[in-house]
């Protein structure tokens, strides 16, 4: 092989390269900061790395994320979270998913009402407020079916070891997660069986 053909395939291979390497979500992801205070830009820093590391674009429904130092986490009208899991990727990706999956779900009005509909049969009276339930007894049901998801959107990406992790150091939802870890199988039948899966 020549020295002028070696070189003309490494720059070949040199243009093909970027090409290859994956795109996930951080490029599809605005991430604006509310305050622009020095937790909220770590926390940017801390996402951004986050979604170049894993492959989040599946389960990213909406483009535009808040962080707000002192909000409550909240996926409308833009998803926003707060830092209380800076420093903790694992949880932080986890808020995340949570938020990105009820606009995964709004999108599903009519199944999210059969499936409510089902849960309540199995657990008729549930907990609202936190650190229990969420705000609403709707919202708690529902919620049954979003903590689900993210679980299960957790495991496949970081695998069953850490979400478990995850989801023991939850401070709030304390009854949803746990009645979904002791009821698995009976919430997973309800999910599947209204096409609310994401495959």
């Amino acid at each position: 092989m020549s020295k002028r053909t070696a070189i003309s395939i490494i720059f070949t291979l040199a243009a093909l390269l970027p090409c290859s390497l994956p795109v996930f979500a951080v490029d599809a992801v605005d991430i604006q900061l509310k305050n622009r205070s020095v937790r909220e830009q770590q926390e940017k820093l801390e996402l951004e790395q986050i979604l170049k590391k894993y492959d989040v674009s599946k389960y990213t429904f909406t483009h535009t994320v808040i962080i707000e130092e002192r909000a409550m986490n909240h996926a409308f009208p833009v998803l926003t979270l707060n830092v209380h899991f800076l420093n903790s990727d694992d949880e932080l990706l986890s808020s995340f998913l949570h938020e990105q999956l009820h606009w995964y779900l709004r999108d599903h009005p009519m199944q999210m009402q059969q499936a409510v509909a089902e849960l309540k049969t199995f657990y008729p009276k549930v907990p609202v407020g936190l650190p229990e339930g969420a705000d609403s007894v709707y919202s708690t049901y529902g919620h049954l079916v979003d903590c689900y998801l993210e679980i299960q959107a957790d495991r496949q990406i970081i695998g069953p070891e850490r979400t478990e992790r995850v989801i023991k150091n939850k401070p709030w939802y304390t009854w949803i997660y746990k009645t979904i870890t002791d009821d698995e199988k009976r919430i997973a039948t309800i999910v599947t069986g209204n096409h609310l899966d994401i495959k």
